[in-house]
């Protein structure tokens, strides 16, 4: 998957804004980052909640990895030359869903229900 297809799709979630994180790049709903591109560009970062990034990884596991912060682990780490598409697009909505104001995502998932 290209990283602009990524991007593409993050910022037309709402309330994304895309901005530097030390030598990464972020994807943030309302200051909250949900998603990071590590310089060299082959990755994504997708911060998930336990549950979630359980879930997650048992369907990606072809691509994607536990994203480990010193001893926690904080998200998955998606290898974007490997990765299905549809499956990543999925776990940006996911992550930021996971960090969306509830409110927010709510308006998000009963607008996406409609069309």
């Amino acid at each position: 998957m290209k990283l602009a297809a990524i991007r593409t799709h993050a910022l037309a979630l709402p309330e994304v804004t895309e901005e530097p994180h030390f030598d990464f790049s972020s994807f943030r709903v309302r200051g909250k980052i949900f998603a990071t591109v590590p310089p060299d560009e082959e990755h994504l970062h997708v911060f998930l909640k336990e549950g979630s990034r359980i879930a997650a990884l048992e369907q990606c596991c072809a691509f994607a990895e536990d994203l480990h912060w010193g001893k926690k682990v904080l998200g998955l780490r998606v290898s974007l030359p490997e990765a299905n598409a549809a499956a990543v697009k999925k776990l940006l909505e996911l992550a930021w869903q996971e960090k969306a104001p509830k409110t927010l995502a709510a308006q998000w998932r009963g607008n996406r229900l409609q069309s």
